[in-house]
């Protein structure tokens, strides 16, 4: 396998900047929200601290006996207060007012503390905010000291706003202090729990893809009960599966070449014994001449053996090379093929409508159709029947035979090399080999049915291969 040069993103481009980035902005998203509504609480608290001492202001004239104070007291009253006109009205139907020496006013805005809405109040709040001028304010509200009592004061908006500042400027600095805290915290636990093995197992994911038969940096087990454990625990077990494949892959390889190499000698020996057994056939001695046959039959097995196992060792199953042919006519040229299992006993029937045409690699369907007829012959068949049809899934060709069926360890591993063989001294080859023929053309192979009455085995092709007839 090539080197690959694969390098792990830098800590810019990488996922712990991603995750520092996102943590900062979503802190400050959060302060944000908290902002909101506390710009229009403090603003609601600072009107009411007016009215509270407002009304603290007013009851100095309760204390003179005709409600009138010195001019220069009730300048300072007011000042202390920090508004222009103080009014109080009670359920009693008292009525006082600390004027001082402000001449009439034009009141810009009117306040009243009794409504309370919270949409209200975060208008009234940004509103403030974002005025340019200093505007006269009107607040009056039911006084925190007296619930019957009712408390108007007439004072500027500027300090408001100011304060309003002061107090945005606290929390932008308390929110970005706090962000960059908790930042830290869910960056460093993030990082411990979450980056940090993700990199390491992204890591040993590009190791494992340069030099997976590489055991000396394996990746090894892990105690993590969460995702990440899991994903540490099956990415150690694939590695296992894959180097255990890849060495059987290597085995299987070299087998490969062995029977190649060994496949022309054997054959040509095996040829020569069939000469041999032709000659004693035509002996003399009865007892040489019934026991020919049999050798014969011993020496094709040993051949097609030797076949089949090259074929299946090769480098995965031949490309095939597609053409447009008639279903019909290929039956029939394999029913011509099994002539000699056939004999005058046993029958091929082709049930294919002549005018069905499919686009396919001919050759290898030719192959997998003899393959499954000398399956079914030699099992006991007497009838092979070859159908198809249209279907919406493509192509479906059934072989059937009324043979006695598969035999339950057959079914096992039916389309298993060396294991599936229906048939004493079969290899299990053919119907192995069958399937990645057919997987190749984008179809399968499979069994319909085994029964007493026979066996069923489906061809399915693409619909692709299906043609106008």
């Amino acid at each position: 396998m090539s080197e690959i040069d694969v390098k792990l993103p830098s800590f810019g481009r990488g996922l712990s900047a991603r995750v520092l980035i996102l943590t900062i902005l979503f802190v400050l998203v959060s302060g944000i929200l908290i902002y909101v509504p506390s710009i229009a609480r403090f603003r609601l608290d600072w009107l009411e601290e007016k009215l509270n001492t407002a009304h603290l202001a007013i009851l100095a004239l309760e204390a003179t006996p005709d409600y009138m104070i010195d001019p220069e007291l009730e300048v300072r009253l007011l000042n202390h207060v920090g508004a222009r006109v103080i009014g109080l009205r009670s359920g009693d139907g008292k009525n006082l007012i600390l004027r001082g020496s402000t001449p009439p006013l034009l009141v810009d805005v009117t306040v009243d503390l009794s409504d309370r809405g919270f949409v209200r109040l975060f208008e009234d709040g940004l509103d403030t905010l974002v005025q340019s001028r200093n505007r006269v304010l009107r607040v009056k509200g039911y006084s925190p000291r007296a619930a019957d009592v009712v408390v108007d004061v007439v004072l500027d908006e500027w300090p408001l706003r100011q304060a309003l500042l002061a107090y945005s400027w606290r929390i932008l600095g308390f929110s970005i202090v706090i962000s960059l805290i908790t930042a830290a915290l869910l960056f460093a636990a993030l990082q411990w729990l979450i980056i940090r093995p993700m990199r390491r197992l992204t890591r040993e994911m590009v190791n494992f893809r340069q030099a997976p038969e590489d055991q000396s940096g394996d990746f090894g087990r892990t105690s993590r009960g969460d995702e990440i454990g899991l994903a540490e625990r099956e990415f150690a077990e694939m590695q296992e599966k894959v180097r255990q494949a890849l060495m059987q892959r290597a085995r299987l390889a070299a087998l490969g070449t062995a029977v190649s190499k060994i496949n022309h000698d054997l054959r040509g020996i095996l040829a020569t014994a069939r000469l041999i057994t032709d000659r004693l056939a035509e002996s003399d001695n009865p007892e040489v001449r019934k026991a020919a046959p049999a050798l014969l039959r011993s020496l094709d097995r040993a051949v097609d053996l030797c076949s089949d196992t090259l074929n299946f060792t090769r480098e995965g199953p031949p490309k095939p090379e597609f053409e447009t042919f008639f279903l019909a006519e290929l039956v029939d040229e394999v029913g011509e093929g099994l002539a000699k299992l056939l004999g005058t006993e046993k029958s091929w029937v082709s049930g294919v409508a002549a005018d069905l045409r499919i686009r396919a690699d001919r050759g290898q369907v030719y192959r997998i159709l003899r393959n499954l007829g000398e399956n079914a012959l030699q099992m006991g068949a007497q009838r092979v029947e070859v159908r198809a049809f249209e279907a919406a899934t493509g192509i479906e060709i059934e072989v059937a035979d009324d043979g006695p069926g598969l035999p339950p360890k057959a079914l096992e591993n039916l389309f298993v090399a060396f294991k599936g063989s229906a048939r004493s001294g079969g290899t299990g080859l053919g119907l192995a080999i069958a399937r990645e023929l057919m997987r190749g053309q984008g179809g399968d192979l499979k069994l319909v049915r085994s029964s007493a009455d026979g066996a069923v085995f489906a061809l399915s092709l693409p619909p692709v291969a299906a043609l106008p007839h």
